[in-house]
């Protein structure tokens, strides 16, 4: 595996636990989003991109999260303790959307994400710091100019001063479905 890129967008509370998002291209082929760098007791970590776990409502089956209480669509009250259980004892209530295979790759994904965070971290703590651009960043919206539709060739042969002319697709008497197959 060759991790080619890795973008790190850091987190504004640095009291929080979540110290940074990251996005990781391998092989200038693959992209992983989402990643987190978590700070604890042993210091920083990289967590997978996961998703909560939902279950089905015993009355509507539509899909809950395992720590509601009410169904989000019929109301009927959930039993309480829906979740399995981890080795520790916990509630498992999110899944990981990708994740390595084996203990190498985990490795190797981790030292290089954590890596590229202490870099950004250093790059931060300057005075002309600009954060790299992340990918939830949204596009620049085009200007309004680049938003008008083209002109059609109608339109531009259209007599301007003609009271007479009706547009394409419009119609003088207004009578839904004239002209349609004329």
């Amino acid at each position: 595996m060759n991790i080619t890129e890795v973008r790190i967008k850091l987190m504004n509370n640095r009291r929080d636990k979540l110290q940074a998002f990251c996005s990781v291209t391998i092989d200038d082929d693959f992209v992983i989003r989402d990643l987190k760098v978590i700070e604890s007791s042993d210091g920083p970590f990289v967590a997978m991109p996961s998703r909560k776990l939902a279950d089905k409502c015993p009355k509507c089956s539509a899909k809950n999260h395992l720590r509601a209480g009410y169904c989000n669509e019929c109301g009927a009250k959930l039993q309480p303790d829906r979740t399995s259980r981890d080795s520790k004892g916990r509630a498992k209530i999110h899944v990981d959307i990708a994740h390595p295979i084996n203990g190498k790759c985990r490795e190797e994904l981790q030292r290089a994400v954590l890596d590229a965070y202490k870099a950004e971290l250093e790059k931060a703590g300057s005075a002309d710091y600009v954060p790299q651009k992340y990918d939830d960043e949204a596009a620049p919206l085009p200007d309004a100019e680049d938003m008008k539709a083209p002109l059609l060739d109608a339109e531009l042969e259209a007599p301007l001063n003609d009271v007479n002319y009706t547009p394409p697709g419009e119609n003088k008497d207004n009578s839904f479905g004239d002209g349609i197959f004329t």
